[in-house]
């Protein structure tokens, strides 16, 4: 289930961006998109707090606080109904279209009565576009690359939203009578970056039982299809859940054979084959006789075949069937080898919560160490100054080691500027325990220059981390145009680490990018990029992500020793 916090985010979200599309007032749109982010980054439940403590919440005031009250008790704000009532759905769509604001869909639908994707990718066609305000060639070619970014995602969603649907669809079956074990299992168990849709799979002796649950649960709106061996349906958020019940001692094989993948399974299928066996998924039997010989666990299905227990992650049919043959499969990095976040934000620049909320919910989570590291003046929005990043340098050494016993790095996050400079002197840089360099703007310099860009930022002795480093949004917009080969090089090159950065939305650098990284012999960061407490718990969507790249924990700076930390973000300068 989507947690209270999170439909409110959505709606008043949905309802800034209407107010931006009517042409309303650009000061109350970023109102309510301030308070659907402090709501949406609350770590308490808000659907029991009333208007007075609503109001309690940075940037929620009383006329915000009353329509969140109204949708909990009526599951409607009627100004969002109302402001829906004035636009055609396909207008609404328009701005889910990754490169095009409320403001120019206004635009299209006011002047060309433009109100659905298809309408607008076919008056691209037809050059339709070019003699509007604010519109030219590179305009339509970024629009559809938009319209591309949004059809390729098709019906797909973001690991972290498929994620919190399948636990509490297993929490929930879990508890019902018979249950011997219940897991989720596809491409969401392989911890893809983005799902189609979610796989369940119960052991129990009777079926019946769980299929009723799954289609009573709260959180189901259609039931698809209803079997004995299969219920599918579709949730509230509309994605599909595909349930299937096998019996107790064919769990391993079953779960092996619907985690997949497809190109991973048929390798194993054919390892059976040439071992006179057949392997399915209640299964691996011998072709003469029929006897099963492995079924149970994942572990006997796999040795049974000749191979190690291989991670979720790693089967992808990347190499991994041969590593396992050879004893040389790696062992991934996992969440409990992380010591600390290296990245992450507090109030005093665009974070919602105060610097000793984040440390003690960081100490809450057992690391060793904890950096914050807000952002610096270049990203002018966020009115940092040397004065206000000076006195949160103070106050992080007073809790430095305090109560929580978690030793604190106070450090930044710089902005790559055009040209690879970075905010600050060198002088003032070197009193930062650790500096974070991100690219935030320009993104549309040539290849040449973007590389440039970047290389340059990794040569600056200061820079540490390549945050973010290809800037994608999944499913919105796409990484950067630069050589990565070479910005791999760099980054090996210079002692700088590369981010993977675990926010569902952005899981950069991506699996497939580390892969390369990795041979080039760059270090990785697996970082939160944390603005609120909740956010710190996505820790665990970078290291599947890191996983899916091969990564162990030598190659991930934040699993050293502090001491060990330390010298590499010297990066040689003594």
């Amino acid at each position: 289930m989507v947690r209270p916090n999170e439909e409110v985010e959505a709606l008043l979200q949905e309802y800034a961006d209407l107010i931006a599309i009517t042409g309303g007032d650009p000061f109350k749109a970023r109102a309510y998109e301030k308070a659907a982010r402090a709501i949406g980054g609350r770590p308490t439940d808000v659907s029991h707090l009333d208007t007075a403590g609503l109001k309690e919440i940075p940037g929620v005031g009383r006329s915000i606080a009353e329509k969140v009250v109204e949708y909990f008790r009526t599951g409607k704000i009627s100004v969002v109904e109302e402001r829906r009532a004035r636009i055609p759905a396909g207008v609404r769509q328009l701005i889910t279209i990754p490169t095009l604001g409320p403001k120019k869909a206004l635009v299209l639908y006011e002047d060309l009565h433009i109100s659905s994707v298809g309408e607008l990718a076919d008056a691209i066609g037809a050059e339709k576009l070019r003699d509007l305000k604010g519109f030219g060639e590179k305009t339509e070619e970024n629009i559809l690359h938009g319209i591309a970014l949004m059809r390729r995602a098709g019906g797909r969603i973001p690991l972290g939203t498929a994620m919190e649907s399948a636990e509490d669809i297993v929490a929930g079956l879990s508890r019902i009578t018979g249950c011997e074990d219940c897991a989720y299992a596809g491409s969401l168990r392989r911890m893809k970056e983005t799902v189609g849709d979610i796989d369940i799979l119960v052991a129990a002796a009777r079926s019946a039982p769980f299929m009723d649950a799954l289609t009573e649960l709260p959180s189901t709106s259609e039931v698809i299809a209803r079997g004995e061996k299969k219920t599918s349906v579709r949730t509230v958020l509309g994605v599909q859940v595909d349930l299937r019940v096998v019996r107790p001692d064919a769990w391993g094989a079953g779960l092996q054979y619907f985690t997949g993948s497809k190109g991973h399974n048929i390798r194993t299928r054919t390892i059976a084959v040439h071992l006179g066996l057949k392997l399915s998924e209640y299964g691996l039997f011998e072709t003469d006789g029929g006897k099963r010989v492995a079924s149970r666990t994942e572990d006997e299905v796999y040795a049974r075949l000749g191979l190690p227990w291989i991670p979720p992650t790693l089967r992808e049919d990347r190499g991994e069937i041969e590593a396992g043959l050879r004893g040389e499969l790696p062992e991934v990095v996992t969440e409990a080898d992380i010591r600390g976040d290296l990245h992450t934000h507090t109030d005093l620049t665009d974070g919602l919560a105060s610097l000793e909320d984040m440390v003690a919910a960081a100490a809450g989570r057992g690391y060793a160490y904890y950096a914050v590291t807000d952002h610096a003046p270049d990203l002018y929005m966020q009115r940092m100054t040397d004065e206000k990043v000076l006195a949160q340098r103070e106050r992080v050494r007073s809790l430095d080691g305090g109560q929580h016993g978690m030793r604190l790095l106070h450090g930044t996050e710089l902005n790559i500027g055009p040209e690879g400079d970075v905010d600050w002197p060198d002088e003032f840089l070197r009193g930062f325990d650790i500096r974070v360099a991100s690219v935030h703007s320009h993104f549309n310099l040539g290849r040449k220059a973007m590389t440039r860009r970047i290389v340059r930022a990794c040569e600056n002795p200061y820079v540490n981390v390549i945050g973010h480093p290809t800037t994608r949004l999944i499913g919105k917009r796409p990484g950067l145009d630069a050589d990565l080969d070479e910005v791999f090089a760099a980054c090996a090159r210079t002692g700088t680490a590369l981010e993977i950065n675990a926010q569902p939305d952005r899981l950069d650098l991506g699996d497939e990018d580390i892969l390369r990284a990795r041979d080039h012999g760059a270090k990785f960061a697996v970082d939160t990029d944390a603005h609120s407490i909740p956010q710190l718990a996505c820790l665990r969507y970078g290291v599947g992500t890191a996983q899916r790249g091969w990564l162990t924990p030598d190659d991930v700076i934040n699993t050293w020793p502090l001491r060990r930390l330390r010298r590499f973000l010297r990066k040689d300068r003594d």
